[in-house]
């Protein structure tokens, strides 16, 4: 009787020991494929982001006007200065990146 029970013991012993391969196994083969599904994702919201930005490479050609109206008076010794308009500005920029096939990105 109490070699049935010590055979019984190392039967459930080896039987863990093999479910733990089995799963050890299993999540070392899916390993590639959750690393690549992340960064795919890591990607995707990069590219979400937009064009990247170098600072070294980057040509950017803004142009500000300024618009206003004002009327200055001068009468006996004392100025006035009157704006008959509120002032307006007007920006336009537009930047280009050059050398992209020069530059490097760190991967």
């Amino acid at each position: 009787m109490l070699q049935y029970l010590n055979q019984k013991r190392g039967q459930s012993t080896l039987e863990y020991a093999v479910l733990i391969v089995v799963i050890i196994g299993a999540l070392l083969t899916i390993q590639v494929y959750m690393k690549r599904g992340i960064q795919g994702r890591l990607m995707g919201a990069s590219d979400d982001i937009g064009d990247q930005y170098s600072p070294g490479n980057t040509n950017i050609i803004k142009t500000t006007i300024k618009n206003s109206d004002t009327q200055e008076q001068f009468n006996a010794g004392t100025s006035s200065t009157t704006m008959n308009n509120p002032e307006t500005t007007n920006t336009t920029s537009n930047s280009i990146i050059l050398n992209v096939q020069q530059e490097y990105w760190g991967s």
